[in-house]
């Protein structure tokens, strides 16, 4: 039996992996993810991309299935990622003449990955390949969010193939166009994949959707998540909203906390917010809360506030180790505020304040620093602390 076709001899052969815990070795993947690939049965056929190595058995049966004794034409790498390329060098032991067609680039990772430099046909910006009835035609989109990353466009169908822009975490139940699925775990998974993922990359991502403007999109096949088209405006206008580090009113708190008292903080802090109007705040203890959910509400939340403990004159660790992963991706355009304790010698707010002015995001509100366990005067600076960010939200 022929797997799906998506749209007019456009046929899904990508794969689901159920079995993974963590993407990149690094970001957990409780509802699965896929690895979609696609594959052009005109004139000339055409696959665009290929999946996880671990999955190259399910995925060459459904080319064969497709093509039935036909011949593979061209391999279109549109990203080399290994969850992307793994299965190349499979593919090409069972069609020994396919042309891989990609950007300079590209061929260094061939080589460099699965020693493949023969067979290579070169695309530049504007290029077109010709499969008969339709023609692909090419755009770079460099550091989206690898730099020999590009586009392909099939103008007779409307189909944008944008290798991992617009890609979600989640596995494909059932359904693999977004119409046939229950979207609203898709468009949560693709906040948390793009700032696990692309996050720092937002120049790039916005060059990339204002070149793709030019072409008329009917669906977005992605290479990972649902293949969009019912809701392409949702799934475009997210990704163009976090490039741009827009975000919802809201606040994210992350602290850390050995005995409780760091905690209390931020608790007193979390609920003169919510007095103050505020509706989406999100609690991390980062002793608890994985950093691939932080980063996820950082990108949704306007607001960030830290918390911490001194721990050896520098930041709990686990709170150090959050802010160098929110620095890494250059989150822009946040308010900012912070607060701590110590016993016997306080650092951490002081390195806090730091963190905050590297950011370049607007200080709110008096850092709050607490010797010892909680007193009254605390509890009334973090609770003006609170209602100062509070304020600040409501005044966007």
């Amino acid at each position: 039996m022929k797997p799906k076709e998506i749209a007019n001899n456009i046929y899904y052969t990508g794969v689901n992996d159920r079995r993974k815990d963590l993407f990149e070795n690094l970001w957990p993947l409780p509802a699965g993810i896929s690895y979609n690939s696609y594959l052009i049965d005109d004139e000339k056929t055409a696959l665009i991309d290929t999946v996880d190595v671990c999955y190259s058995d399910v995925f060459l049966q459904k080319i064969t299935a497709i093509l039935n004794g036909r011949q593979l034409d061209y391999l279109v790498v549109n990203h080399m990622e290994p969850d992307h390329s793994g299965s190349i060098r499979l593919l090409r032991q069972l069609y020994p003449d396919v042309q891989i067609v990609g950007n300079s680039k590209t061929f260094g990772m061939l080589a460099g990955f699965y020693g493949i430099t023969d067979g290579l046909q070169e695309v530049k910006e504007g290029q077109t390949l010709s499969l008969g009835k339709r023609e692909l035609s090419f755009m770079m989109a460099p550091m989206v969010h690898w730099p020999e990353v590009m586009f392909a466009y099939d103008k007779l169908s409307g189909t944008l193939f944008s290798a991992d822009a617009f890609g979600t975490y989640g596995t494909l139940d059932g359904g693999i166009i977004d119409e046939e699925l229950n979207i609203s775990l898709f468009m949560e998974e693709m906040i948390r994949y793009y700032a696990n993922i692309v996050g720092k990359y937002g120049s790039p991502v916005q060059k990339a959707i204002q070149k793709a403007s030019a072409f008329d999109i009917q669906t977005i096949c992605s290479t990972h998540g649902p293949v969009w088209r019912k809701y392409i405006a949702e799934a475009v206008g997210a990704y163009e909203r976090m490039s741009r580090y827009d975000a919802d009113c809201g606040a994210t708190i992350l602290y850390g906390s050995m005995y409780g008292h760091t905690e209390q903080m931020a608790e007193v802090i979390a609920s003169a917010i919510s007095a103050g109007g505020v509706r989406n705040i999100a609690l991390h203890n980062l002793s608890k809360s994985h950093a691939s959910y932080v980063l996820k509400d950082i990108f949704k939340y306007k607001a960030v506030v830290v918390g911490s403990p001194t721990y050896s004159n520098r930041l709990f660790p686990e709170v150090e180790s959050m802010l160098h992963k929110i620095e890494t991706r250059d989150v822009k355009d946040r308010i900012y505020a912070c607060f701590g304790s110590f016993t016997w010698a306080g650092a951490a707010v002081k390195q806090l304040a730091e963190f905050g002015h590297r950011m370049k995001w607007e200080l709110v509100g008096n850092p709050v620093e607490q010797k010892q366990g909680i007193t009254l005067e605390t509890f009334e600076a973090c609770t003006q602390l609170g209602t100062d960010i509070a304020a600040r939200l409501q005044a966007q």
